[in-house]
């Protein structure tokens, strides 16, 4: 353990971190979309919005609504790839 201290001047012992592991559908999950080119979400999000515009000047608003939410969750999703990819999400298997 290590003693911090808080902005108030607070001292407190630290902990070292827990010992979790993922769960076996987690690690399954992770390791098949990590196949996946993190350009592939961007390029998702792009055409998401891309889709979005068109059906706006359709004139189909709340389809246009509904497809544009898309793109904010596809860069999500990239960026927990991307995450996944260069970190891992167990620690405990990244462990030398």
């Amino acid at each position: 353990m290590t003693e911090t201290t808080s902005r108030m001047g607070q001292r407190s012992m630290a902990s070292p971190a827990r010992e979790h592991s993922e769960g076996t559908v987690a690690r399954a999950i992770e390791q098949q979309t990590a196949k996946l080119p993190s350009d592939l979400f961007l390029w998702a999000a792009v055409g998401s919005i891309g889709l979005s515009a068109f059906l706006q000047l359709s004139g189909r608003k709340e389809d246009s609504n509904f497809v544009g939410h898309w793109a904010p969750t596809f860069l999500i999703l990239g960026l927990y790839n991307k995450i996944v990819k260069t970190v891992g999400s167990d620690r405990t298997e990244n462990r030398i």
